[in-house]
């Protein structure tokens, strides 16, 4: 018997390996059936019998089925599951408890049973849940899907719905840190400079309450400008390795999302005590530095302080000053600088200019909400001079840093952009040549070639052009070692200006105080750390645009009903359709292939060249301007549809 059960499994394993197979990723449709799509670009497809047995997004091995000129798969061993934690709604059915998986690629309802420490009464049908998948068909003994219910996020009814459940699924702290009765200041054996008879000023939104710097500028006889940048000192109230520390470094960055902000220090620090409040003398981590006629740095020195703003004042305030607009008007003593700061602002934006790079100016678009978190209005701020002065003195600000950590210490929270990684430079290199562009790959490498490539690009004006460039181009990092900014231009940058904000500055707050006390500098911040607090941006970041995306189908469902036509721009294009942004109200919408003509057959679309054609001609490409109809505002999906204006 023994010998016969062997005999079968080497048969088996025979079959197994003479079968053609392939493994990839489960892609699901709204129709039942689904395709795997290899890492090599292979698709097969999935019949919907299959599909009851995996999930979108489950990587999975499978046996390739032909018949003719078709090819299907049959998956067969589960490699990585497509969903582990995950967000959801409960659903009560005559006593049963399950889930549906708030993805819009996933329609699975999948048994559930609640956890322990759960009241199962507490749970109504339509509430929103953190779940984990436990069972999964794929799995040995496993024979269906099975989840257990680890949280009650929200509510079917609260109002908080799209923060709560947006935050929940990015794994992001739902409340502010808790606060501590106390906080003193504590003795760190510095020198503070008493700078609060100065007048500092800061400029913020009108309703920002954690204010990170304040400034103050005066003239140089021999032409130029002296800066001080005064920056908020939260490491004055926290030791490091505090219960308040770790849960910072935890944090890493306050989340700003409309209607609502999870600060990273307990708010009696970042909207209080720390806050460069006007008239509130405050410690401080400054620098003063040089600023010569031309836009170039010249010599900065950073200190400890005790500093006091003279003034709180806003951006469009300032910026309608400047301009000549409306009736507010500040201080003589602020006015004096403000009109210096603005020439700094001038000549530091024509420096960048020639010697590095400066980002085009895209505007801002602030959602007005009510106190039950409706959306009243999308209001388009630009980016005017007041912002531009603000962001050119914290860029100064944070080349000095960078050059201060990397002289005295070797090390620190840096942010490193390098335009192209080595794996894609080659590729970016092809796609240029192919655009009768020839560079050499050190153009795409070395910064000072790079920084002439991006100018010469931009004199192009080529939208379209632009658009696929950044396929190649890679993200910021954190590091622990300096490296170029390429999307500066700077050969490095450390940020240090918002402490309250960003806990990579409160590390380099402490490695700044180190130095200036003639301390020995601790060993550099670990792999780990730096690879946390990239994440955590990419997390904040998707939150934002996901809190944003739920506002926008509220907001713009009257528009979908009405069938209002909207001025857009081309963002992305995919095998099923193009990507949008609404220029009115920053809204991206999805244009489906079927909804550019009504015979899907005459619609070529090229995603990886960015372009579409229609009866054999190109009609649209990346980065095109057109009129589109909002048809349809999806809130299970928070998803907008649209066509092509006629």
């Amino acid at each position: 018997m023994l010998q016969n059960n062997s005999m079968l499994a080497q048969l088996k394993q025979q079959i197994r390996q003479t079968t053609p197979r392939a493994e990839g990723v489960i892609k699901a449709t709204d129709k039942g059936f689904g395709f795997l799509e290899t890492d090599d670009g292979e698709s097969y497809f999935v019949p919907p019998p299959a599909m009851k047995q995996v999930i979108h997004g489950d990587r999975v091995e499978g046996v390739i089925h032909e018949n003719g000129d078709k090819k299907s798969i049959e998956p067969e061993k589960l490699i990585e599951a497509g969903l582990d934690r995950f967000v959801a709604r409960v659903q009560k059915r005559e006593g049963r408890l399950a889930v549906v998986p708030d993805h819009p690629s996933i329609k699975n309802v999948i048994k559930a049973r609640i956890k322990n420490n759960l009241d199962e009464d507490s749970i109504a049908d339509g509430d929103w849940v953190v779940a984990r998948l436990v069972r999964h068909p794929l799995k040995a003994d496993d024979r269906a899907f099975f989840a257990q219910i680890d949280e009650l996020v929200a509510k079917s009814d609260d109002p908080a719905v799209p923060w709560r459940v947006t935050l929940a699924r990015h794994a992001l702290e739902q409340e502010c840190p808790d606060a501590s009765t106390d906080w003193p200041l504590m003795d760190e054996g510095l020198t503070r400079e008493d700078l609060t008879a100065t007048p500092f000023f800061t400029i913020d939104g009108e309703k920002t309450r954690d204010m990170d710097d304040a400034l103050h500028i005066a003239p140089r006889a021999e032409g130029g400008w002296q800066l001080s940048v005064a920056i908020a000192d939260p490491t004055a109230y926290v030791e490091e390795g505090h219960a308040a520390d770790l849960e910072a470094r935890t944090r890493a960055f306050t989340v700003y999302l409309p209607g609502q902000n999870v600060t990273m220090l307990p708010e009696q620090l970042a909207d209080d005590l720390c806050s460069l409040w006007e008239n509130k003398e405050r410690p401080a981590l400054a620098c003063t530095l040089d600023i010569n006629a031309d836009g170039s740095l010249g010599e900065y020195r950073f200190f400890a302080a005790n500093v006091k703003s003279h003034a709180k004042l806003v951006y469009d305030n300032v910026s309608d000053w400047i301009e000549g607009q409306g009736d507010w008007a500040p201080a003589d003593d602020i006015a004096e600088q403000l009109t210096a700061l603005r020439d700094l602002t001038e000549a530091r934006t024509a420096w960048r200019n020639e010697h590095a790079l400066v980002f085009k100016d895209r505007p801002d678009y602030v959602f007005d909400l009510d106190p039950a978190g409706n959306v009243l209005a999308v209001r388009t701020e630009e980016r005017r001079i007041a912002n531009r002065m603000i962001e050119e003195s914290m860029i100064v600000a944070n080349a000095c840093c960078a050059d201060f950590l990397a002289q005295h210490i070797g090390h620190g929270i840096f942010n490193v952009h390098r335009a192209f990684e080595p794996e894609k430079a080659e590729a970016a290199q092809e796609f240029l040549a192919g655009q009768e562009i020839v560079v050499e790959r050190e153009a795409l490498t070395e910064l000072a070639r790079y920084t002439e490539l991006k100018r010469a690009l931009e004199s192009r004006d080529d939208a379209w052009l632009d658009a696929r460039l950044r396929r190649f181009q890679g993200f910021t990092m954190m590091s622990a070692q300096p490296g170029p900014h390429f999307g500066l231009g700077l050969a490095a940058y450390a940020t240090w200006t918002s402490p309250i904000r960003k806990y990579g500055d409160m590390v380099n707050h402490r490695l700044i105080k180190r130095v200036l006390k003639g301390e020995q500098a601790p060993a550099e911040a670990t792999q780990q750390l730096t690879e946390q607090l990239t994440e955590r941006r990419r997390l904040n970041r998707m939150a934002e645009r996901d809190v944003k995306d739920w506002l926008y189908v509220r907001y713009l469902t009257p528009a979908a009903q009405n069938q209002d036509t909207f001025e857009a721009e081309i963002m992305a294009i995919n095998r099923g359709g193009m990507r949008v942004r609404l220029l009115e109200n920053g809204a991206t919408a999805f244009v489906p292939a079927p909804l550019m003509h009504s015979d899907r057959s005459k619609v070529v679309i090229d995603d990886k060249e960015g372009r579409i054609q229609i009866e054999g001609e190109e009609r649209y490409k990346l980065g095109d301007p057109l009129r589109v109809v909002l048809t349809e505002a999806r809130e299970e999906t928070r998803s907008l549809v649209a066509k092509p204006a006629a």
